[in-house]
């Protein structure tokens, strides 16, 4: 119990100078970190949000605008396939989450029943059919189906505002699920969430139309036109290129139907036009997409192609040659920013609904300095008081204990660091619980050997039972907070996981520092001093 072979010193001091080591960066400034050597580590504790001060917004993901479109999608999925299967209808409509339509009335009930059952059946397995009448029927989503498509939709969503919070340069972004429809979104560091909320706002669904250059301007203007088309405004900018500069904005009847759509790009970025300069967005879609790109521009040369993003025509350049590459370029008066925001969400993807921003609230670095302050003061304090308790009652071992809890401070934050984990307020009060619980752990041990003292046993023989007595109990108590801290992460939100991430580092440091580090300089002193009483 007493024996540490060479190679276990090497490995436990290695192993203390190493955790002091990365804990160093997180206690000097962005400045001084940069200057260090790059062999030296440079990962610092990330700051939440009420420590240095940021934006916070909850978001609420829009699922009746989604359902809204798909229930539009099936309608004009289901006027397609029964066209197709010469299936007589009438009064296809949406009404809220369900599509109703009717049987023509010289119909042969029984068949078209089966026939329309057979349909819609093939198009989705989750679609449900209900009879209202004999001739009118209404088809809609499973319950499950919505279930699943609710989730779906969430998941989909925290992806893709994770790809453009990420891909804007903000750095240690908190984002995480909020009941069924909400998304926490917390960004340290970011005093103005305007243009994080523009960014967001956008669900940057791309579409590309054919313009029907047919249609006058004076039908666009009285909304008069052909079926199978639709009129959309352009984007400000791209009205603006146009010389549209007397108020009014440009529009454009394009064909319903979309020829090719966003989800076929593979990559989107800035770069200069080489004759004017200016910002303009390059894209690239897959091998399916540019085959289709090449058709659509081979068979269309001469006409308007509409880029359409979020139902607004960015640009409509005429097709001169077909472009066989799969590439193009999109030029829309951008500035450096705006084209720089377009090619972030078009490489992140396009939301599968809206999101609205129900609660939006701002720390200031002035109330995140102060907060620092207040935990760095109660820290210091409480370890302070610690470090004199264990010295007044044990004496040279409450010396040794106060060195293992200053290592266990110091592991804790260089592991916080290299996890890449974000120190909030609460989680200053987990570092400062565990620095107790690993004096506490030393208390055990040093109650322990005075027992062992007062039952006449030697200094050598106090120490061994001391820490094989109280292994177990410092193992079980251990044990039971980490297990603690780990359903207060799995079933908490924001600060408490803060909490419990500290927690349970700190626990696993403590476990290692009060058994292994105070015992090192226990035994070391023992065997260099060999006394006849234990100072304790």
């Amino acid at each position: 119990m007493l024996h540490f072979p060479k190679w276990k010193i090497f490995l436990i001091v290695g192993s203390c100078l190493l955790f002091v080591l990365f804990a160093i960066p997180s206690f000097l400034s962005p400045q001084t970190r940069d200057s260090l050597p790059n062999w030296l580590p440079k990962q610092a504790v990330s700051l939440g949000l009420d420590l240095q001060g940021g934006s916070h917004l909850l978001l609420e993901v829009d699922f009746d605008a989604y359902m809204r479109e798909q229930m539009t999608k099936l309608t004009d999925d289901i006027r397609t396939r029964f066209r197709e299967e010469k299936i007589g209808y009438r009064g296809l409509s949406v009404d809220k989450n369900t599509v109703i339509f009717s049987l023509r009335e010289d119909a042969k009930r029984e068949d078209a029943k089966a026939d329309i059952k057979q349909v819609i059946t093939k198009m989705n397995p989750d679609l449900e059919i209900t009879a209202i009448s004999p001739l009118e029927y209404s088809v809609a989503f499973s319950e499950k189906s919505l279930k699943t498509a609710r989730l779906r939709v969430i998941e989909q969503s925290l992806e893709i505002i994770n790809r453009r919070v990420n891909e804007s340069g903000t750095k240690e972004p908190i984002i995480q699920r909020q009941g069924d429809s909400r998304i926490l979104l917390q960004v340290p560091g970011l005093a103005n969430p305007e243009h994080l909320k523009e960014l967001l706002g956008r669900t940057a669904k791309m579409t590309f139309h054919m313009v029907d250059d047919t249609v006058g301007y004076s039908d666009i203007e009285r909304g008069v036109v052909p079926a199978g088309r639709r009129i959309l405004a352009a984007d400000a900018r791209d009205s603006a290129k146009d010389g549209a500069d007397n108020g009014k904005i440009r529009k454009y009847a394009v064909e319903s139907r979309v020829i090719l759509s966003g989800d076929m790009l593979t990559d989107a970025h800035t770069v200069f036009e080489p004759q004017t300069g200016e910002p303009v967005v390059a894209f690239r879609f897959n091998n399916v997409g540019a085959r289709k790109f090449a058709d659509i521009t081979s068979e269309n040369v001469g006409r308007l192609f509409a880029i359409v993003l979020d139902n607004k025509v960015v640009t409509a350049p005429v097709i001169r040659s077909p472009i066989i590459g799969g590439s193009g370029i999109i030029s829309g008066n951008f500035t450096v920013e705006s084209a720089n925001d377009l090619s972030i969400l078009l490489r992140a993807g396009a939301l599968p609904a809206p999101l609205k921003v129900i609660e939006e609230r701002s720390v200031g670095p002035s109330l995140g300095a102060d907060s620092i302050a207040a935990g760095a003061k109660a820290s210091i304090i409480a370890i302070a008081l610690v470090v004199v308790f264990m010295v007044v009652f044990y004496g040279l071992f409450g010396l040794f204990a106060d060195i293992a809890m200053i290592v266990n401070a110091f592991m804790t934050i260089s592991l916080l660091a290299l996890f890449g984990a974000t120190l909030t307020l609460p989680g200053i009060a987990g570092i400062v619980l565990t620095v107790g619980m690993a004096v506490d752990a030393n208390v055990l041990i040093y109650e322990r050997m005075r027992e062992e003292v007062r039952n006449g046993k030697s200094p050598h023989n106090a120490v061994a039972d001391g820490f094989k007595m109280a292994f177990g109990t410092i193992f079980d108590g251990h044990i039971t907070v980490l297990v603690a801290s780990v359903l207060l992460y799995y079933f908490g939100t924001g600060t408490v996981k803060g909490f419990a991430v500290t927690l349970a580092v700190g626990i696993l440091c403590s476990l290692f520092t009060s058994v292994l580090v105070t015992r090192l300089m226990v035994v070391s002193w023992l065997k260099a001093k060999r006394p006849k009483t234990l100072p304790i």
